[in-house]
């Protein structure tokens, strides 16, 4: 049988670092290679890109590592505005994305013993606008920008973490919380609300899963940072596909994407811009196994 691609007279995607039950990993640099799959491909597109001036993934061209913050937003929305072309008119799109604090005119930050990843040897200046010690708002900067250029945006999902890192900080909350965008590409998509129900408090029943997700963090041995959590990214595959279809994620990381697709009998399609996390990858995805969901 034809690819997708090729009976589109497209390229095959080239740079497979690996493909084993339904799951390909690419080793290349999502900003180009998404061009490569050929329009209404992914059902479901789950990921969390680079945090901006947060950690430093040792790659020259590196997204997050940018000078300017708007620049880092409009890289992210070129390489979302390929995602919303290679997804299906039903698709949807789950973003994770953390907010950040401006520098206060640090240039650097000093490991963590309880987090070696917070390490950097480069902070951004303080954008414009802003002054030190201010929260950025990355995420909302990010949401809006992403409305603009064209895309749905139906749900702020707020992912608690019960065990959030403690902050050294005496002047604010330490902060527990990221957020889990749901964007669409149409204004009808594919939702399954039965595969993301929960439980109902003292009842045998279910109800609607609510906009506040408590999910731990996941430490994973081999990476210097806490993982895309399994259950957070169950909880938007089982939201967004149906079995055997096909999951994106532009920005692979550690594979936890790749994992629970394999585990929920989906396909899935990774990028990976770093060879040490690509290795990573693929080896939590070997591992995986065919499973329900554990919800």
């Amino acid at each position: 049988m034809r690819s997708a691609a090729a009976k589109a007279n497209l390229p095959e995607p080239t740079d497979l670092y690996f493909s084993e039950d339904g799951v390909s990993v690419y080793l290349a640099d999502a900003r180009y290679k998404l061009a490569e799959f050929p329009d209404g491909h992914f059902q479901c597109c789950v990921t969390s890109p680079p945090y901006w001036g947060l950690r430093d993934y040792e790659h020259p061209d590196q997204i997050g590592a940018e000078d300017e913050l708007d620049d880092y937003v409009r890289d992210l929305v070129s390489v979302f505005r390929e995602v919303r072309r290679t997804l299906r008119d039903d698709g949807t799109f789950w973003l994770n994305i953390g907010d950040a604090y401006t520098s206060g005119g640090r240039t650097w930050r000093a490991p963590d013993k309880k987090n070696k990843g917070r390490a950097m040897t480069y902070r951004p200046d303080t954008p414009d606008g802003l002054k030190p010690k201010d929260l950025i708002g990355l995420p909302w900067k990010i949401a809006f920008a992403l409305q603009a250029d064209g895309w749905y945006l139906r749900s702020d999902i707020v992912w608690n973490k019960p065990n959030c890192q403690p902050e050294s900080v005496k002047d604010r909350p330490t902060r527990s919380h990221e957020f889990v965008f749901l964007l669409t590409k149409s204004e009808k998509y594919y939702f399954d609300q039965a595969g993301m129900v929960e439980p109902a408090t003292g009842t045998q029943g279910s109800k609607n899963r609510r906009t506040v997700w408590n999910i731990n963090t996941e430490p994973f041995k081999g990476a210097h940072f806490a993982v895309f959590p399994s259950k957070l990214v169950e909880l938007c595959v089982l939201g967004g596909t149906a079995p055997h279809d096909l999951v994106l994620d532009p920005f692979l990381g550690s594979g936890t994407v790749g994992a629970v697709a394999k585990r929920l009998n989906r396909q899935a399609v990774g990028i990976e811009v770093n060879s040490e996390f690509a290795d990573l990858a693929v080896s939590r995805i070997r591992a995986a196994r065919h499973q329900p969901s554990l919800l």
